[in-house]
């Protein structure tokens, strides 16, 4: 199979943009935990109202008392009291399950009911996880959910699932994820036949631990799958395929060490342009294609990651986002419920879809 690395470059711009526009009149309702993340409420509020619109309501969820005033008179917005929050340093499965005024699972309550299409967070992820499993709940035949993440690359964007619900995973866990994987890639990222590809420490079959090696033979003979087999994890940025599929805890350290090398080139990138006058002058010249570049290494530009096998979208948003990571995080909402995402999962894994 060949792989699809050699597409003509695609804005990241361009996409949020995209998924802002999606669904056509269809008016989506989008749940923002107004009380999630390092920069909440104030940028959280920001990014929302600048995301709303006539086909984007967004439900902010918080104290009513520290969000109303956050909010203008006519914006696209409504506001969910929930005086309570779940903290970073929280027991995610005992939160989700006691603190039921908080943000998070007032909001995800919302979806659960129907009040709402999609949920968008910044806040403790294994909180989001775990209420989303209480509440929202997993699509029928998915054994777990995994976060999927929009890994800004050249010349486009990659899926790499799983990067953090599941630090260890079996075999089949892994074979679903590449079907959930390539779902995604179709319905949201609009790659019409993306490959497939599983991480692993070389790219012979025979290569890797003992659940990666099952893992791939399941996958290889899964004819739903395009898969391309094993890959290292050079061939991420490479773009050798469209999705990466491996475990929660190798997908986190692979993903934190990615954007941390990413913000270390820039930063030596923008010294070594302050170094003289010569380089300098060659700065301003390469100004275009080096922000062109800042933007498609910029995590904020997709603003977060799908939590993909749920009945609803749950999008899980860099705990460090500001304003226009969280509006991109709400477009990436909407689109994914205009999208056939939750039909396409559950149809691929045989089973229907179930009510939320």
């Amino acid at each position: 199979m060949t792989a699809s690395g050699a597409r003509p470059y695609v804005s990241p711009h361009d996409v949020t943009a995209a998924w802002s526009g999606a669904g056509g009149d269809r008016v989506v309702r989008v749940v923002v935990d107004a009380a999630g993340g390092d920069n909440a409420p104030a940028e959280v509020v920001r990014g929302a109202l600048a995301a709303a619109g006539p086909q984007t309501h967004v439900v902010l969820v918080g104290d009513e008392a520290v969000v109303r005033p956050l909010v203008p008179v006519g914006a696209h917005v409504s506001i969910v009291h929930a005086p309570d929050v779940i903290g970073s340093h929280d027991a995610p499965a005992s939160a989700a399950r006691n603190k039921t005024e908080s943000s998070i699972v007032v909001g995800l309550k919302l979806v659960h009911r129907g009040e709402a299409d999609a949920f968008v967070s910044a806040g403790n992820t294994g909180a989001v996880v775990a209420a989303s499993l209480l509440y929202v709940r997993r699509i029928p035949g998915v054994q777990r959910p995994a976060i999927c993440s929009i890994m800004p690359c050249m010349p486009a964007p990659i899926a790499l699932l799983d990067i953090g619900a599941n630090a260890e995973c079996r075999p089949e866990h892994l074979r679903q994820f590449a079907v959930m994987g390539q779902a995604f890639a179709i319905e949201v990222m609009g790659i019409p036949a993306p490959t497939v590809g599983l991480l692993s420490i070389g790219e012979e079959p025979e290569k890797g631990t003992p659940a990666v090696i099952e893992a791939h033979q399941l996958i290889a003979a899964d004819e739903r799958v395009r898969f391309y087999g094993n890959v290292e994890g050079r061939d991420i940025m490479n773009r050798l395929v469209d999705v990466v599929v491996t475990d929660g805890f190798t997908g986190n350290v692979t993903l934190k060490t990615i954007e941390g090398a990413a913000r270390g080139i820039l930063t030596a990138l923008r010294s070594t342009i302050d170094l003289s006058v010569k380089t300098k002058v060659g700065g301003l010249l390469l100004r275009r294609d080096l922000l062109r570049l800042r933007g498609a290494l910029d995590p904020e530009e997709y603003g977060g990651a799908f939590l993909v096998g749920m009945n609803a979208p749950v999008i899980i948003a860099h705990g460090s986002s500001k304003a226009r990571g969280i509006a991109n995080a709400v477009h990436q909402g909407r689109r994914g419920v205009v999208s056939g995402l939750q039909g396409t999962i559950a149809r691929e894994l045989g089973t229907r879809a179930g009510a939320v």
